[in-house]
């Protein structure tokens, strides 16, 4: 699972920058700096080009800089090095890991810690040789994820630490994620835990992040190599990972990697993203520019579709997702348009599906056939999480199970999470499920959701299940339906708790649900409205 890589431009000079005010005192051999980076300012950098690693305290192992890296070469230790300050709280640290050798210990690992308070308690990062970790402290696995870490080969890691989320990267491509609340501040550190291996190119930020940069294929040069200049047009580079990270119903039964471990291509124009999107083969397709075509787009297996920057994205095509088990597709970061009389998202007896961070609209028209579904979900499909999107000015928004006839196929599937998107002006269907169980809904915002008497937000019919939990409703026709069906369906059953209604009609509830089977932390329904309105859509990754 190996993401294809280049080797980057190393120039014979680089600047090192570390440490913005509040540092703690034991790193003044660093500079002080505000970093350019937009949305965030750097707390520490390091690329370790001077020869030495002033500011780094070391506990465990044998540590030393050579040829460029911080290296570590015992693997018979529990190893750290830490920089930084004891106060931060939301950081994102970066770093070009390589493991050398790794040892037998049943710990062992090698990546980039957050939030250290002590040489037992903080979060890591890590490559084993056949996976990648989220720990707390050296032997505590919060989350894991295989991948196969060929010794003397650069990754980047990536480790986020926003408030009770965590979320690790590998090559720009986010593989796991994990809540966890019993460390709330720390410093930033590298962690070579029964591992040898080197370390360049730290970077702690104290919010999402930049991206990471590509890491080496070979180790750094004992010789700078002769300057040349960057290429004139290079190609954007790939979003940060979600805040929140991936959770719900898509983590479930090995997961959703999407293009991970594939070569990321960039496309501009609709041509070739129907060409990149239909032809086989894990790949990341970064959209750049606002495409425009017709027709269906079949996306392929195994395939991570994103928009560069806020204003990318595809209108007048259906991306369908069809008759893949597993489909394993990630759409996030686009702007797309509605398209009359066909779907706009259509997953149909297809699993492993990620929807996240997108902004879905359309124009409402005086008749609710104008437009067909935004996120449509039927016939069997599974395992889908639809996150921190925004969908406004539409009228069938999201339909999960596509008619009351088709029980014996949706009966036992169909689960999927909602969480943390905002919809506005989305007249019915966020969602309406038949059969499908549990369907969680969990801390979204519905606002003006009043078109007529028959307006609504969410149903549960034909005997679905559903969570509906620390949601926002305002102005909204009826929260819900359950006990009494809805047009010509029989009820579902509908379990609600800790929701805030404000000039709506009630969350009419019914029965019980099945259990969750994963873990995960809703937000206090007082802070919903102002978390999704900020973070969900294009251009807020």
């Amino acid at each position: 699972m190996q993401e294809a890589r280049h080797t980057p431009h190393r120039s014979g000079r680089r600047t090192r920058i570390a440490l913005a005010a509040g540092a703690s005192a034991t790193v003044t051999a660093l500079v002080l700096t505000i970093s350019a980076t937009a949305n965030a300012a750097t707390l520490l950098s390091d690329d370790f080009n001077d020869g030495n690693a002033n500011g780094w305290s070391t506990s465990g192992g044998s540590w030393s800089v050579s040829s460029g890296a911080y290296s570590q070469s015992s693997t018979s230790a529990s190893a750290k090095a830490l920089g930084g300050s004891t106060s931060w709280s939301t950081a994102t640290v970066t770093a070009n890991v390589r493991a050398n050798t790794f040892g037998s210990a049943t710990a062992r690992g090698i990546g980039v810690a957050a939030r250290v308070q002590s040489a037992s308690n903080f979060y890591s990062l890590v490559l084993t040789p056949n996976s990648v970790q989220i720990r707390r402290g050296a032997t505590t696995t919060l989350a894991s994820v295989s991948f196969s870490a060929a010794t003397g080969t650069w990754y980047t890691l990536s480790l986020s630490a926003t408030g009770g989320s965590l979320v690790g990267s590998v090559n720009g491509t986010q593989l796991v994620s994990a809540s966890d609340s019993s460390y709330a501040t720390g410093r930033a550190g590298l962690v070579a835990n029964y591992a040898a291996g080197s370390f360049d190119d730290v970077l702690a930020t104290d919010a999402a992040g930049p991206s990471p940069t590509t890491p080496p294929t070979t180790a750094p040069p004992t010789t700078p190599p002769p300057t040349t200049p960057p290429p004139t047009t290079p190609p954007p580079t790939t979003p940060p990972p979600s805040p929140s990270g991936i959770i719900g119903w898509a983590t479930q039964a090995g997961g959703t990697t999407g293009g991970a471990g594939g070569p990321t291509v960039t496309v501009s124009t609709f041509a070739d993203f129907r060409t990149q999107a239909q032809t086989e083969g894990t790949r990341t397709i970064l959209v750049n520019g606002m495409l425009t075509g017709s027709g269906t787009v079949e996306i392929t297996a195994n395939k991570t579709i994103r928009g560069v920057g806020a204003s990318s994205g595809i209108s007048g095509t259906t991306l369908a997702i069809e008759d893949m088990s597993p489909a394993n597709v990630i759409i996030q970061n686009m702007n797309i348009r509605g398209v009359p009389g066909r779907d706009a998202i259509g997953i149909e007896s297809a699993t492993h599906v990620w929807i996240d961070h997108n902004t879905l609209s359309s124009t409402i028209e005086n008749h609710p056939d104008f437009y067909d579904g935004m996120i449509d979900i039927t016939r069997g499909s599974d395992y889908i999480t639809v996150s921190w999107n925004v969908i406004r000015d539409h009228w069938k928004t999201s339909l999960v199970g596509h008619s009351d006839g088709n029980g014996g196929q949706d009966i036992g599937h169909l689960r999927v999470t909602y969480h943390h998107n905002w919809f506005d002006r989305t007249f019915e269907r966020s969602p309406r499920v038949r059969f499908g169980e549990t369907v969680h809904v969990f801390n979204n915002y519905y606002s003006n959701v009043n078109n007529n008497a028959d307006s609504y937000a969410i149903a549960s019919l034909e005997n679905a299940g559903l969570l509906v939990e620390a949601n926002v409703f305002e102005n909204v026709q009826q929260a819900c339906w359950s006990a009494s069906g809805y047009a010509d369906s029989d009820p579902g059953r509908l379990v609600a708790r800790d929701n805030s209604l404000t000039n709506s009609g009630p969350c009419e509830t019914n029965g019980s649900v099945a259990a969750l089977p994963y873990g995960y932390t809703a937000d206090n329904v007082e802070t919903v409205k102002a978390s999704v309105t900020t973070g969900a859509g294009a251009g807020r990754l």
